[in-house]
Order: structure tokens, then sequence, then C-alpha cells
């Protein structure tokens, strides 16, 4: 998986957080500040952002600076990697375990507890 910077992204061993967002989706701009702080705060957890939007790299990279998004966005869908179809609600988080495997999905917004909680830590 490469972000929209062309980087790897490096998620070996790690829980994923895999949150599709929107700019136009205000539950999605309202989690941001959390997932920033749950990926900057936990070294087990990497947070990959998907647009749902599916619009060009240029016009992601925007829109995740405009909402404050400081964690790796990806350049593409990656449908189906983890066995699940694209999400219909906006927020929803996939939650991979650090196997690879997909373990739960989350649909609406959550907060800092819901997430932790979700995630047994």
């Amino acid at each position: 998986m490469s972000s929209l910077e062309g980087e790897p992204v490096n998620t070996s061993g790690k829980i994923l957080l895999v949150n599709y967002w929107a700019e136009w989706c205000k539950p999605c701009r309202e989690e941001v500040p959390v997932l920033n702080q749950l990926n900057q705060r936990n070294e087990n957890i990497v947070v990959i952002g998907v647009n749902f939007d599916a619009l060009s790299a240029a016009e992601i990279q925007v829109q995740a600076e405009k909402l404050g998004i400081e964690f790796p966005v990806l350049a593409s869908e990656p449908l189906g990697r983890w066995g699940q179809p694209k999400p219909e609600v906006l927020p929803s988080t996939f939650i991979i375990g650090a196997d690879g495997q997909w373990r739960k999905t989350l649909v609406g917004p959550q907060d800092s507890e819901d997430f932790l909680s979700a995630l047994d830590l």
C-alpha cells in the first residue's frame, strides 16, 4: 500500500484502523482529531485513511490537508484487500489485526473510547 506521496505504508505487525472519510461528511471531520491522536500515541496502531469519493490524488491531498489529517491516506481504494466491500455508510473504519486479517467494522462516528474499546486496549 502506498500513501498519496508514493511512500509505502509500513503496517507490518501493527493493528490497522482503515478509516473511510469524505470532506462533506461532518462526522468524518469530527473523527479526524481522534484518529490523529490514536495514530500518534499508540506505536502498535497505524491509522490509514481512504477517501470515499475516489478523487484524484491531488484532490484527496487538498481535502486531507483541509481536514487536518495527519495519518497516511492511501492513493487508491484497497477494494477487497481484507475481504470487505467498500462501506456504504460514513464514517466507517475497518479494524485489521496485526496478522493482516479483518476483525470488525465500526460504522458511524466513534470517539477515542469507542476505538480503544473496539481494539481491546
